[in-house]
């Protein structure tokens, strides 16, 4: 009885738990209460541009059964040139139907405010090309760019497996631009469906593997594939009992527009009830 417990709760864990992507957005959401933190870094060596490392800081936190908002900072240091904060990002993500379907939408929406120096690479929209990393920060800070975007989340599981499908809009409010679109694909299952009866870390079902696939689509007047960045690659996930996670992936670029390679690593940290706990340390301090 023991055991057939702990089977359920860890396959349990395994529905609650986002699937090791870092661009891709699933139709899981944050428990209620609950809060995570993530540390999400990137770097890279593009061809003829400096080298650089651009962390980001996510809080994410979950507001309701079908609600979840995330704020974000981020920033980058690029080689022989400078450190800068690139700007904040808070965003919303809605499950308008609570039961699980063939099909899960999940309704996105986020507000940006970041300068031209940003180097997360969170999403790839409109025309864009690598080269623009060659251009120095002091000169790339001073673009600031406020706008809206929103996605449109598909997500499907079915014998473990997990799809999930991103289309993805952005249109700039303090430039007169037209709206740029992109896209995100991944694909990812744990390597075992068949928990441990035992507590561990390195067990099979506690990593997960896929593959992401991702790139711009152009703009309203150049919808399309030409002149985008596109890049593809696996990602693994380690999730471990004391609540953190650790994720890996290398993104390979697809054409010329693109970065050789685009190396992702993160790690994230669950804070169960959050809300409970800061609610009691509240009351207390009074």
């Amino acid at each position: 009885m023991a055991a057939s417990s702990g089977l359920l709760g860890v396959r349990k864990a395994w529905a609650q738990q986002e699937p090791p992507y870092f661009v891709t957005y699933s139709s899981v959401l944050e428990e209620p209460g609950n809060l995570e933190i993530e540390n999400q870094n990137i770097a890279a060596s593009p061809k003829n541009a400096n080298a650089f490392f651009a962390p980001t800081v996510e809080f994410e936190y979950g507001t309701t059964a079908w609600w979840t908002t995330e704020f974000y900072l981020q920033g980058q240091k690029t080689v022989n040139d400078s450190a800068v904060f690139t700007g904040f990002r808070f965003e919303n993500r809605f499950r308008p139907i609570p039961r699980d379907l063939w099909i899960n939408p999940v309704i996105y929406v986020e507000y940006e405010d970041v300068n031209g120096a940003d180097k997360s690479f969170l999403e790839i929209t409109g025309n864009t090309s690598i080269t623009t990393q060659q251009v120095p920060n002091a000169a790339l800070r001073n673009e600031v760019e406020r706008s809206i975007e929103g996605k449109l989340i598909l997500s499907s599981n079915a014998k473990g497996w997990n799809f999930s499908e991103n289309m993805i809009s952005e249109k700039a409010l303090n430039e007169n631009e037209p709206w740029e679109f992109g896209y995100a694909l991944a694909a990812s299952r744990p390597l075992s469906l068949t928990a441990s009866s035992k507590r561990c870390t390195l067990c099979l079902q506690n990593v997960a593997a896929g593959a992401e696939l991702f790139g711009g689509l152009g703009t309203r007047h150049t919808f399309g594939l030409k002149q985008t960045e596109q890049y593809a690659g696996p990602t693994v996930a380690l999730s471990a009992p004391n609540g953190f996670t650790y994720k890996f992936s290398p993104e390979f670029g697809l054409n010329d527009n693109s970065a050789g390679v685009l190396w992702r690593f993160g790690v994230s940290y669950e804070i169960q009830q959050f809300r409970d706990w800061f609610g009691g340390w509240f009351r207390r301090s009074k």
